[in-house]
């Protein structure tokens, strides 16, 4: 079984048949975020990029769960400066048989610094594929024509981020839909802040009516089984 949770932002958990992988661990200064960061516990941790509100609380979690984390090279530099030690760096078109399915990174359309102003290498997609589906978070990202080759793939679930000003908005989210052509989707990345406020609802509606994608929309903290 595979199962999604979302903690609101880019902060997503996913399970697989057990093993519990956190995706830009956002918890301390999240608004949306059901829960506090020692609430929640995971076996690996992926981060995108570098940016405060996706490295998040990373280092205290990984600390504390003896989660292994997977991300750029520089990430991971940035991180083992921090005392981590559980580290696996991967960086973008590369990917990495892990115990619980295979990790590939993707370009992602972004910038990427570490909260101390570093250079967080290049920012990154993340796919995920094992016996129980392939998903793809998107990280923070414009649209890009390759999308279309992420969607050879074969996406089961497609984390997208639709809030605007940082990312895609609500058009480009939907061009990006009919790229990749997921069987599900679920947007992200909105509504955390002002400049980032989207109708998800209504984007969803246009999912439905103008791709053959089945539109997911979930509040903080709900589950979404494959």
């Amino acid at each position: 079984m595979l199962t999604l949770t979302w903690y609101g932002h880019a902060t997503w958990m996913v399970e697989i048949e057990g093993t519990k992988v956190l995706i830009d661990p956002f918890f301390s200064g999240n608004p949306l975020a059901p829960v506090e960061a020692s609430e929640v516990c995971a076996d690996y941790i992926i981060v995108t990029h570098g940016h405060g509100d996706h490295v998040g609380d990373t280092v205290a979690l990984a600390r504390r769960c003896g989660a292994t984390v997977i991300a750029n090279f520089e990430i991971v530099n940035w991180l083992r400066q921090h005392g981590l030690e559980r580290l696996h760096a991967q960086h973008i078109g590369g990917g990495f048989h892990h115990p619980f399915g295979y990790v590939k990174l993707t370009i992602a359309v972004h910038g990427s610094s570490m909260p101390d102003g570093r250079y967080g290498g290049m920012p990154a997609g993340v796919l995920i594929r094992s016996g129980q589906g392939t998903v793809y978070h998107a990280g923070d990202t414009g649209l890009f024509a390759s999308m279309q080759l992420i969607g050879d793939e074969g996406i089961d679930v497609a984390l997208l981020p639709i809030g605007d000003n940082y990312t895609m908005g609500p058009d480009d989210a939907l061009r990006a839909v009919k790229l990749l052509r997921p069987r599900f989707v679920c947007p992200m990345h909105y509504d955390t802040w002002p400049p980032i406020a989207q109708d998800a609802a209504a984007w969803a509606a246009r999912v439905e009516a103008e791709t053959e994608s089945q539109p997911v929309l979930l509040q903080p903290g709900e589950r979404f089984r494959l």
